[in-house]
């Protein structure tokens, strides 16, 4: 087959549209989409990682589970896999999944799953293995994200709902036109802006970053690393300690009230609790008043650089963005309660260009004021098993098994798992510690996992179903915030004997007597179909005149809804009338003291915004041992740990392994140089890494990135090396608070050292050994 050169179909990822170059059956190039002006890098990886050794060709089951030897005799991670067809595999699948849901009931099924999978609005995995699961009885599913779990929980008590976080911000146009001064606390940093989840159509925060930039917009950037910042906005840096923000938001605080500087009527109007926080800046709970004089050496930010920005910050009008990462780490509920409060004292919540937002620049919807639209989905049906954990305690409720903790004033039992059924995601990038997980994730009877590639999640299976890239089946791109619909159509063919998780999930239906229940009557097209319908039929609520399902499909591909006629304002209705537009909180206005909060008695988590010293920062004992505070942000050359496997992300590696910054003065110190593989380790493990010496970052701090797949060194349970740079071998495995129990991944002490010897050589993309016929004489497959 030869491309039709007069017609390259579109396809839609999390980093962008693309238009596909066909040649011969083949992917052979990707070119950004002709409406994106800021297309990102990572969508021109070599299309022939679809064909590499690290994708999965055919089903497979780990050699031991098929055997039935006892995991202390061949771990998973550890084992051979051997080759089935797919109705051995799918058989095998279904048998488990009757004999758990018989023996243990449907809450020891975790469906595992993740936001972050293929793009796609029906191939979404997450619908499709809540929907299939929902079907066999219920599962045990988890609450909340590892991007921004603390804020998730805490802002529906402070603010009513997560207005301003994901979605619903304040948009760049109103910036520009009417903002004087934007304070990012933990920056605007333009690699993060590159993806949105579901998918995109357009890029926007450059643009609406140099439409500020040229309104004459003033940036201060309030983060360790200068370019969080990008360098055309000239911002001012504070490179603030890590950990420390919540203690300069409170002195910034201190200096507004303390210098009649705060909008006492909004105060009374619009927000209820200032009584306790004016008593807690003042020191009349604690005996310690929270000045710029206490916070400098908190914060390494002179006492009078705070007092001169509060005062700035009220007399100009004034935006305040706070990144999603600062919430994850030790007590991360507080840096945005106290950014909340700031920006109630200065009273210009809901004026155009004043106020909050949260992580501007952390996504391309944020900022980019979308209309707010519904599009069609999947329906996932109803899940009658109410059990659910915290995204990121999973390893607590594997290892602890009917442990109660704490969460959002509720005592949760940890639910004993037998079975894990994971489609979409990686939990071997996302979590902490993968050393504790790795343990952990010994436990379950039997774990099943859909994946194209050979992650370490995979590798960790023992039944593996390999799936479908989304250049190989049909399927609609829209996300939430974004204003494309794009007809996904089928590129290539599968690479072996891969298929769609719909597919996947209609064969174990059918052998549990359930495949019209899961398909719904409907095929593949049918689906399309439909939700495109349920999009158009919610367009034409709006006004919206979207083409007909087969001109959409058969023609151009693609369709966008229109600006809305009025940019947003993060919560101006609130604004102008607070009685008429209530928040959603008991009280109806911004709570900066809550009641609800303070009666759950946590001592972790008090009932207004508090300083916490974090348990492991530069401020600690610790420091003593592990000096260097790493920051474990975001990648620039792949989505999270999604293709690592492909050239761009490749490029990047420094000897082959994830590059660590470190700053000169580190460095030097250290005897490192520039491209030097270094040991990066903790109490908890260790990784290499290759150094790049920079000033980019201040010093004591240092910076790996997440989403190098983890590729540990040696058999055994033991803290092994990770020979490729995987951040989370280092990270702690703990809970924010009591309130929300997100990730403290950012919390994190190391020391780095230059490497001695020859370095071990990576095999993070290497297949496991696979077993073609062996072992099968053996299996238990019916």
């Amino acid at each position: 087959m030869t491309e039709d050169r007069g017609r390259r179909p579109l396809t839609m990822t999390h980093w962008g549209t693309y238009e596909a170059s066909v040649e011969d059956g083949c992917l052979t190039r990707l070119s950004p989409f002709s409406a994106d002006t800021d297309p990102s890098g990572v969508g021109a990886f070599d299309p022939a990682v679809l064909t590499a050794p690290s994708r999965i060709r055919a089903p497979m089951v780990r050699e031991g589970f098929l055997s039935g030897k006892p995991r202390t005799e061949c771990r998973r991670g550890e084992d051979r896999f051997v080759t089935v067809t797919w109705s051995e595999a799918t058989a095998l699948v279904a048998s488990e999944l009757c004999r758990v849901r018989d023996t243990h009931g449907n809450a020891a099924i975790f469906g595992g799953s993740y936001g972050w999978a293929s793009a796609g609005r029906f191939h979404h995995a997450q619908s499709q293995i809540h929907r299939f699961l929902n079907c066999v009885g219920g599962y045990t599913g988890a609450v909340n994200t590892y991007s921004y779990a603390a804020a998730e929980v805490l802002l529906p008590h402070v603010c009513g709902d997560t207005s301003g976080l994901e979605y619903g911000h304040t948009s760049w146009p109103v910036i520009a036109e009417n903002t004087q001064l934007f304070v990012a606390f933990g920056g605007i940093p333009l690699k993060n802006a590159q993806i949105a989840p579901g998918g995109m159509g357009v890029h926007h925060t450059r643009a609406g970053l140099t439409l500020c930039r040229d309104a004459g917009v003033e940036f201060v950037n309030i983060s360790p690393i200068a370019s969080d910042s990008a360098a055309f906005l000239s911002a001012r840096q504070l490179a603030i300690r890590p950990g420390s923000d919540t203690a300069l938001m409170l002195a910034l605080c201190f200096v507004l009230v303390s210098e009649g500087r705060h909008d006492e009527a909004f105060l009374a109007s619009h927000t209820v609790g200032f009584e306790h926080v004016r008593a807690y800046l003042y020191g009349e709970v604690d005996g310690v008043a929270k000045t710029p004089d206490w916070a400098a050496p908190l914060t390494d930010i002179p006492a009078d650089a705070i007092r001169a920005l509060a005062r700035e910050m009220a007399a100009r009008r004034t935006m305040i963005s706070v990144a999603w990462s600062l919430q994850r780490a030790d007590r991360g509920e507080q840096p945005y309660w106290a950014a909340i409060t700031l920006a109630a004292i200065l009273g210009q919540v809901g004026l155009p260009g004043g106020g909050i937002g949260f992580g501007y620049g952390a996504t391309n919807q944020v900022g980019a004021g979308g209309r707010p639209f519904k599009w069609g989905s999947l329906p996932q049906l109803r899940n009658p098993v109410q059990t659910r954990i915290p995204v990121a305690r999973i390893a607590d409720a594997l290892l602890n098994p009917g442990a109660e903790i704490d969460y959002n004033g509720e005592k949760l039992r940890l639910p004993e798992i037998r079975l894990i059924y994971w489609a979409g995601g990686n939990p071997f990038h996302h979590h902490q510690d993968l050393t504790r997980l790795d343990d952990a994730w010994q436990h379950p009877d039997t774990v099943v996992v859909h994946e194209i590639w050979w992650t370490a999640t995979a590798r960790r299976a023992d039944i593996v179903l390999p799936v479908a890239s989304p250049f190989e089946r049909n399927d609609i791109g829209c996300a939430r915030g974004e204003d494309h619909i794009v007809a996904m159509r089928k590129l290539i063919e599968p690479v072996g004997e891969a298929r769609s998780d719909f597919e996947i999930f209609s064969e174990i239906a059918e052998k549990m007597q359930m495949r019209e229940l899961f398909r719904g009557g409907r095929d593949e097209m049918d689906w399309l179909r439909a939700i495109f319908e349920e999009s158009r039929d919610n367009g034409r609520a709006q006004g919206i005149d979207f083409p007909d399902f087969d001109t959409f499909w058969e023609g151009e591909g693609v369709f966008e809804l229109p600006r809305p006629e009025v940019e947003p304002v993060l919560w101006r209705d609130f604004r102008e009338d607070p009685i008429a537009n209530p928040l959603a909180t008991p009280s109806g206005r911004l709570e900066l003291y809550s009641e609800r909060i303070a009666g759950f008695a946590y001592a972790d988590c008090a009932g207004h915004a508090k300083w916490y010293e974090p348990d492991e920062w530069l401020g600690s004992d610790l420091v003593d041992v592990y000096p260097l505070h790493l920051l474990s942000n975001q990648p620039e050359t792949r989505l999270h740990s999604q293709l690592d496997n492909a050239s761009v992300s490749a490029a990047s590696k420094v000897a082959g392994r994830e590059p660590v910054w470190i700053n000169p003065v580190d460095a030097e110190s250290r005897g490192i140089a520039a491209g030097d593989v270094v040991r990066v380790f903790n109490d908890r493990g260790s990784c290499l890494a290759g150094a790049i010496v920079t000033g980019d970052i201040r010093p004591s701090v240092v910076r790996l990135a997440t989403g190098a797949w983890y590729d540990p060194e040696g058999p055994g349970n033991a803290r092994r090396m990770d020979r490729h740079g995987n951040v989370n071998v280092l990270t702690r495995d703990a809970g924010t608070s009591r309130l929300a129990q997100g990730p403290v991944a950012e919390s994190l002490l190391v020391e780095i050292e230059r490497y001695k010897g020859e370095p071990t050589p990576v095999r993070a993309f290497e297949p496991p050994p696979i077993v073609e016929m062996a072992a099968k004489a053996n299996a238990q497959i019916t």
